[in-house]
């Protein structure tokens, strides 16, 4: 394997560390193991995966850490190999996570089977929770309930096939899905994703267009809550580190990216490492800092459309809190659902500090806000069954 321990760039090293120090969590090294994994539904199909790991060693097979570990499985782009996406597992397997990465359909001939290969990445998943029950297994006891499929390129479309009428997952990522080739992902698989999802998407990605890959997901996707981030400036390859297959297609179309594979690796990891903290671990101080980072960042643009109710700041209902006007001068009228009292209103800044903090016992309220300062805003609802948080902007 490539070293795990090696230093990342500059600028990701920053993020990774400072989002550690926020947090307050534990930070592991990394151990890794290779195992082929048979599947019997399918003939016995052999599924080579390198497992990263969690440890208190880095190192080959060193001892797993104490505790239970959230499952990440990420698919490889074409004819991409694993390695191309160390930095993912350089920054999120530290902070408690056991990322897989399936090695099958990487060649050029015969050409990858897409569907073959989505089935992997589901297969791992159950795979690898199963491991957590078997106690001669090496992750006996490790794995925690909850898991996601993530993806780039070819494996973006991996995933949208994995989590399609899979409800053994918590979320699925994708990173440049690419839509080439059959079947049609977006037509026949998208909709029938039902858990939260994340479309990152290169707005200089001239490999998979955004227009014809990722928004038609995005557009497609069955969740009752999914989001689309687009990268200013941001390309295809650079979702992964520099690769020779990949930056050669690249080279042969436009525009090119304007912004660095550093900067764009900054970019997505500062969103998707609370992001997975908030779905896997529900950690509510990661959904805000997340919540925050998107609706305040300037590198990215995003839709979001999220309509169903339960305890994940990912989940927003916005049926239970409704509040006008929006931009604001000095009050803001709130309306509440009856069911959701007694409720907490929370004005924080984009850098998260607390502004102001009201509790709610009746179903309108009117706040006065004419002491902030102009700028935007982050108001939080939190009620007796839902919570919300939206962007407010002060005039």
């Amino acid at each position: 394997m490539k070293n795990s321990t090696k230093l990342l760039s500059g600028f990701v090293l920053i993020v990774f560390f400072m989002h550690a120090i926020q947090s307050h969590a534990q930070v592991y090294a990394i151990g890794h193991k290779q195992i082929t994994y048979t599947d019997p539904a399918r003939s016995n199909r052999s599924v080579p995966c390198e497992i990263y790991y969690p440890s208190n060693t880095a190192g080959e097979s060193t001892p797993i850490a104490s505790g239970q570990f959230p499952i990440i499985v990420f698919g490889h782009g074409f004819v991409m190999g694993y390695d191309a996406y160390q930095s993912y597992w350089d920054s999120i397997v530290p902070k408690g996570y056991v990322m897989v990465f399936p090695t099958t359909e990487g060649s050029i001939f015969p050409t990858p089977n897409h569907l073959t290969y989505g089935l992997d990445l589901a297969f791992a998943v159950t795979k690898m929770q199963s491991e957590g029950n078997l106690n001669t297994s090496f992750f006996y006891q490790k794995i925690a309930s909850t898991s996601a499929i993530l993806g780039h390129s070819m494996g973006g479309k991996g995933s949208v096939i994995a989590a399609s009428n899979n409800t053994n997952i918590t979320t699925t990522v994708s990173f440049g899905m690419s839509n080439s080739n059959s079947p049609d992902a977006i037509a026949d698989y998208a909709p029938l994703v039902t858990v939260p999802a994340i479309v990152f998407s290169g707005a200089n990605d001239c490999v998979a267009l955004p227009a014809d890959n990722q928004v038609p997901l995005y557009n497609a996707l069955g969740s009752q809550c999914k989001t689309f981030i687009s990268i200013n400036g941001g390309s295809h390859c650079q979702f992964a580190e520099s690769n020779f297959n990949c930056n050669f297609g690249e080279t042969t179309c436009s525009p090119a990216p304007t912004i660095t594979r550093d900067e764009q690796h900054v970019t997505v990891l500062s969103l998707l490492l609370p992001y997975l903290d908030n779905m896997l671990k529900n950690n509510v101080a990661a959904g805000i800092l997340f919540m925050n980072r998107l609706t305040s960042g300037t590198s990215t643009t995003y839709l979001r459309s999220c309509s169903t109710s339960g305890n994940d700041l990912q989940y927003l209902n916005d049926n239970k809190f409704r509040f006008n006007p929006n931009p604001v001068e000095s009050s803001v009228e709130i309306e509440l659902e009856s069911s959701e009292l007694p409720a907490q209103i929370t004005i924080t800044d984009i850098t998260g500090r607390k502004i102001f903090t009201k509790k709610i016992n009746s179903s309108k309220e009117s706040l006065t806000i004419s002491d902030l300062d102009s700028g935007s805003y982050l108001i939080s609802f939190n009620g007796k069954h839902n919570r919300v948080t939206k962007k407010l902007i002060k005039k």
